[in-house]
Formats: structure tokens, sequence, C-alpha cells
């Protein structure tokens, strides 16, 4: 873990640390801790989440959390302080407590403000208003004296009120021709050239029409209004109708925007995002199908349920599935390679790490078992359920998840026949898992009803040709059919 400590101070910082692989950011999902908790080391503090997993950290000294320097949900770049802790609580007042970044940030743009605000002209002083008025405004220059004392006034009480000192303004004194009276007398004055010049034709048809005159622009010589201008300004109001068409258009207009939500990608999402479309337009995918009676392997399922030996473990098709993967594997070792590009190299690798697919609240993850080929049936039974149970709950380590070389994604749990699956960055296939639906099924001559599934596997042609995948789905479908050959081909 990564802290510093300020010399001569007694305040530690605690830095994002790189919590797996060169990871250059992680988001804090949660705070276990406020400011004035007493923390010890090794104790958890936060969780966060990378773009491969959620991950809790431990501070690494004792003392008193004296800041949070950033709230949940927020990204932060590994080297940055997320906390800082105060190691001698018990030695009284700080004289200065350490300042995060963007204190000083903030004092400095505060200073660099006030600097900008100093008068370039000796004597004055920017005030803000309502908090006094500036020392300039008893030096103001005489004005001229304008005969209008009513506009003098009102300007005086303007400014007084804009520096909080309405009540010191005097009452205007009452003007000797006031400006009021003006204002009618203008508009009476051209009232009688104010009146459109229409013929009576003219005029009568504007009144049977319901136009008035004073609001048309004439175009005929002379300013006279037309009978083409009447009708012009009366064809406006059947224009109205359309208003109701335009109604059902914009009223979901509004409410659509309310009713998107705007998911930020970030974390595991993201991660898997980018993964996904290298690999989708890195590796040439070819994917193949098979349906299969597995009516026999869902019987034995049933029995291991009820085996001794295999009580209070997690026992389920998937199960057997990856067991007869680690068969066909075994069978074809060819197919568990991994492409290297920059050597120019197929890399052919002895042991399996299993990756199984996993949706999680965060998004989807591949965490691998390690050495799976190595593993007995009570043994990767075990493995499988303590992976998924740590996938759920957010757990999975960045380690848990490097390395794999095949995958098996189940994704008939979500009631899906099979589909096309994209391979994880680095691996050289993936099986896709179907439902399992009871079906008619020709069984020794005769249609019954039989437990029929669809697998589907995905594999780089770079690395496996059309030959070796068929040869690997049709072992794994045959184990499927008739799982004795767990033990003949085993």
């Amino acid at each position: 873990m990564t802290s510093t400590a300020n010399p001569g101070q007694r305040f530690r910082e605690f830095k994002m640390p790189d919590v797996g692989e060169g990871l250059t950011e992680a988001e804090i999902l949660k705070w276990y801790v406020n400011v004035g908790d007493t923390v010890s080391d090794g104790q958890v503090v936060c969780e966060v989440e990378t773009a491969k997993a959620a991950v809790e950290l431990p501070i690494p000294f004792d003392g008193v959390v004296h800041e949070l320097r950033f709230p949940e949900g927020t990204t932060v770049d590994v080297g940055q302080v997320i906390i800082s802790v105060d190691t001698q609580p018990g030695a009284g007042p700080a004289e200065e407590a350490p300042a995060s970044t963007a204190a000083h940030a903030e004092k400095s743009a505060a200073s660099a403000l006030a600097a900008e605000a100093e008068p370039e002209q000796q004597g004055r002083q920017a005030v803000l208003v309502g908090y006094g008025a500036a020392p300039s405004s008893t030096k103001r220059r005489p004005r001229k004296a304008r005969p209008d004392a009513d506009r003098s006034s009102v300007a005086a009480a303007v400014q007084a009120e804009l520096n909080g000192h309405v009540a010191q303004v005097p009452a205007p004194a009452a003007p000797a021709v006031p400006p009021p009276a003006a204002a009618p007398a203008a508009p009476a004055a051209p009232a009688g050239a104010a009146r459109p010049l229409a013929k009576p034709p003219v005029r009568k048809l504007a009144r049977d029409l319901g136009v008035d005159l004073a609001v048309i622009t004439p175009t005929g010589d002379g300013g006279v209004i037309t009978r083409e201008d009447v009708h012009a300004a009366a064809a406006p109001a059947p224009v109205a109708q359309p208003a109701p068409q335009e109604q059902p258009v914009a009223v979901p207009a509004a409410p659509a925007a309310a009713r998107e939500t705007r998911i930020p990608i970030k974390g595991v999402r993201k991660a898997t995002a980018q993964a996904m479309v290298a690999s989708a337009f890195t590796a040439p995918h070819v994917t193949e199908f098979v349906t299969v009676d597995v009516t026999r392997t869902m019987k034995l399922v049933q029995k291991l349920k009820d085996d001794p030996d295999m009580a209070g473990l997690r026992v389920n098709p998937l199960l057997l599935v990856a067991k007869a993967l680690l068969v066909a594997i075994r069978r074809n070792p060819d197919v568990n390679a991994s492409w290297d590009e920059e050597n120019q190299e197929i890399v052919r690798k002895d042991y399996v790490n299993l990756g199984i697919a996993a949706a999680t609240p965060r998004g989807l993850i591949v965490p691998n078992i390690k050495e799976a080929q190595a593993k007995t049936l009570p043994e990767l039974s075990r493995a499988l359920g303590d992976l998924v149970a740590t996938a759920r709950e957010g757990k999975t380590s960045p380690a848990d998840m490097s390395g794999g070389t095949v995958t098996i994604t189940n994704v008939g749990v979500f009631g899906v026949d099979t589909g096309t699956p994209i391979l994880n960055p680095g691996e050289s296939a993936i099986l896709a898992f179907g439902a399992v639906k009871l079906q008619p099924w020709v069984h020794k001559g005769k249609v019954k009803p039989r437990h029929v599934t669809t697998l589907a596997l995905s594999f780089d042609h770079r690395l496996v040709d059309g030959e070796l995948g068929s040869r690997v789905l049709a072992d794994i479908a045959a184990v499927l059919e008739n799982p004795q050959r767990l033990i003949t081909w085993g």
C-alpha cells in the first residue's frame, strides 16, 4: 500500500494503490470510515472498483481519520491521495493541518481573484451590491444642472438603493411639468393620421371577415389596403386547425428525455466492452452448433446430489459440462492454445485455466479455475461454487480473472437455447451451454420426451481449424450423451 508522511507534521496520507496488473484508476464504491473515526493498521477503510474487480483497501497505519479527499462514486487515478490520518490525535490541536491539493488550488484562485479586483486608480475600491457604498460616491464630479429634476432624483434613488442606503435618499421634489403627461400626448397628436387607408368595399370586406385594418400592412399604391391584403390577413385564421395535430407530437417529446437514464461507462463494464471489441475484431471467430440428448447426464446429476461423497457441494449440469470440456481438451490438446502476435508463435498450454462467465451487478466478469484439468469431480465442484459465490459478492480479485485458456458461458440459466459467444481475449475457445428442455426425440427407434440441449463452440480460426473445432465439440456432446465416457475417456 502507498502512504506518505509530511515532514515535521503528524498527518499521514494514503494514496490510491495499483491494486492489480498496471491499472491506472479505480472508483471509490464505499467508505467504511468517516472523519473522526479511529483506524488501525490493516483496517479496511474503503472499497474500490477497478476495471477488473471490486477490492477492499486496508490503511497501513494507526490514527484518527482527518480527511476523506473524494466522495463515493468518484474515479481516482492511481497515486492520488484519498485519505489523510492524524497519527498523533492526543497531541492537541495541530498548528496547521495539511490541506488537499484542491484546497490549495481554491486559495490560489481566491488570491488571484482578489488581485484582479484591486482598482487601477488610486483611492477607489470595489464594492459588492448591498454591502455598503463605495468611498468614491462622495467624490463624484459635479454634473451640469438639468431642467428635469425628477430624473436626477430617480437616478439618485436607484444609486442609493444599489449601495444599500435607500433610507438616506430624500423624497423627490414635485416636478414643474410632469413627464407622464407628455406620454399620452405623443400618440394623441397623430391620431387622425393613423387611420388606415382603404376603399369602402374593402372596409366592408374587413368587417365581414372580422379583420382589423389597423394591423394590416398595405401593399396598394399610396399605402392603400387592398382586398388581397384583407384576404391575406384573414387566411391565418383557418391555419389554427393544425394545432391539435402538433399536440400529440409535442407531448411525448418533453417526457422522452425524462424517461431516459444515462449510465456512465466505467469499471468492469467499460473493460468488458473494450475487451470484447478487441477480441471480435482481432480473432477470426467461427461458431459451430450441436444439439444433444443429455437425459443420462441429468440422471447422473440427480445421483450425484444423493451421493454422500458430494454432500454439501454444488452439483448441477454445468459441473458435468465443465468436466466434459476438460475431457475433450485432453483428447484434443491443440485446442488449448493462444496466439502470440508479437513473436508470431502459437503457444500450446499443458494446463487448463477454465473460465466461467458470471453476470454480476457491475457487469460480466470471467474468473477462472486454475489447473482445472488436475481436479477431481468434488474438487471441481467446490471450485465452481467458490468462484460463483465470490463473483456475485463482487469480491473477485484481478488474479482470478487473468490467465484463462478456455471459457464456458451458461446461457441456459436464462432460458436461452444457444448463442454465438465472443472469445475472452487471449483464449482459444468458448463453449455456450444452452437450456436443457424436454423435447420429442427419437430414442431406440421411438419418439420419446428426452432432455435436450444445444451447445455452441466459438473458436479462434487462426489456432483452431474446422476439423479440430468439430472434434472438440463432438467429444463434448458424446460425453454428455453418455456420461460413462468420463471414465473410459478420462
